[in-house]
């Protein structure tokens, strides 16, 4: 990417990249500075003045959560687990983390009740009451400070009984069963309410205009456009049904494929987002704003089969979800390479063709793309952050930590 966020996929950008990583041998993972910042701020403006917490999975590097969060606009995380929230507060990376899931990890809920420091920088998710019977079986409430509840509002379309449209989250749908646990949780000892999260998955994180796809991209907007009212007066809903038994301090929605559209639902108080700023292969089927490719990582070619095929070692860097294409990494420069459909991205190589091959030389490298964000940094220990033709710095990923982050 140019200094003017221009995607950039010439020779040139390939020639930057080759000359700026001389130094290393492959596979290794780079982040554009100039690319992830240009992110950074086109997101901030998206949200509207509304704050932006950072999905800390999307990224799985510290030295770059703590480079988003000292921007305008950003503010707070979003972690994937108590442990990974845990360390964070502990490296001065935020004192306000959100959970993004429930947690069933005993050792980490001791670890947060016996540490008042911990307990007011940490919010945990709840869609249930067993959850909460869960936390006083291994912290009661009478030996550790009040610990601070977000309720997770289901955001799935139901338009009819048998139709479920988005993931299997949680099991509060409706704002009376939002205000039933809201009231469940003021009632009881040693448990704070001070939020509501609600995610729109089948909005910020589905593509509306995948390639090649030209009716589904269709089905796909036309379930958005039909959803999105749905949920904006669900949540209103839910938010006041939580307001009669709790002062809320935030309400959280959102995710890169829908800040400016939830910023826009006067009931959302703050969005969260994280993959924009990687800018991974599945964010290229948005219409409404599309990231510029910060993430790489590369392969060096090793053979040649034949005319128009180079083989690279490794690639199969495949990402979570469903099994399909869209989960394989994508290459990127040279343009004008492709995957084979009957090979893929494979653990130990990955034959490529096109018209480039055929300029490409033993020892060469190829740049890819992973089709999701901090999935990337599970294969490197550290991230090399390239700006023009030179590595700035070197930076270590979540793995190179050895962070509990996902234990």
């Amino acid at each position: 990417m140019d200094r003017s966020g221009v995607i950039d996929r010439s020779e040139a950008a390939r020639g930057r990249l080759d000359r700026a990583t001389a130094h290393l041998d492959p596979p290794f993972a780079v982040v554009d500075a100039d690319a992830f910042e240009h992110n950074a701020v086109a997101l901030a403006g998206l949200a509207a003045g509304k704050p932006i917490r950072v999905a800390s999975k999307s990224v799985r590097c510290r030295d770059l959560l703590r480079e988003v969060l000292s921007r305008p606009g950003w503010r707070g995380v979003m972690s994937f687990t108590l442990a990974e929230a845990l360390w964070l507060i502990d490296g001065d990376v935020s004192n306000d983390i959100l959970l993004g899931y429930p947690v069933a990890d005993r050792t980490s809920l001791a670890r947060l009740c016996s540490n008042e420091r911990y307990a007011n920088a940490v919010t945990l998710m709840v869609d249930s009451i067993d959850q909460l019977d869960f936390i006083d079986s291994v912290c009661p409430p009478d030996g550790r400070p009040p610990l601070r509840i977000c309720l997770d509002l289901d955001a799935s379309w139901r338009p009819l009984a048998a139709v479920h449209v988005g993931v299997r989250r949680s099991p509060l749908h409706s704002a009376a069963a939002v205000g039933a646990l809201a009231a469940d949780v003021a009632r009881r000892r040693g448990f704070r309410l001070v939020g509501l999260m609600s995610y729109e998955a089948h909005i910020a994180g589905l593509g509306d205009a995948p390639a090649g796809r030209p009716l589904y991209g269709a089905a796909i907007r036309r379930i958005q456009a039909l959803s999105m009212p749905e949920l904006l007066g669900r949540r209103g809903a839910a938010v006041s049904a939580a307001r009669e038994h709790a002062d809320l301090e935030f309400v959280n929605g959102g995710g890169t494929g829908s800040v400016a559209a939830t910023a826009a639902d006067p009931s959302v108080t703050e969005l969260t987002a994280g993959s924009g700023l990687f800018s991974p292969t599945l964010f290229d089927a948005y219409r409404a704003w599309r990231p510029n490719p910060a993430a790489l990582f590369a392969a060096s070619v090793v053979r040649r089969p034949g005319p128009g095929l180079v083989t690279v070692h490794g690639g199969g860097w495949i990402a979570s979800g469903p099994a399909e294409r869209s989960r394989l990494p994508m290459p990127w420069l040279p343009d004008g390479l492709s995957l084979l459909g009957a090979e893929g991205a494979g653990e130990v190589q990955t034959p490529l063709r096109g018209a480039a091959a055929d300029h490409l030389r033993m020892g060469d490298r190829v740049w890819f793309r992973h089709a999701k964000a901090g999935e990337l940094c599970e294969h490197v220990d550290t991230l090399q952050l390239v700006r023009g033709d030179a590595v700035e710095r070197s930076v270590p990923t979540y793995r190179g930590e050895h962070a509990p982050a996902f234990l």
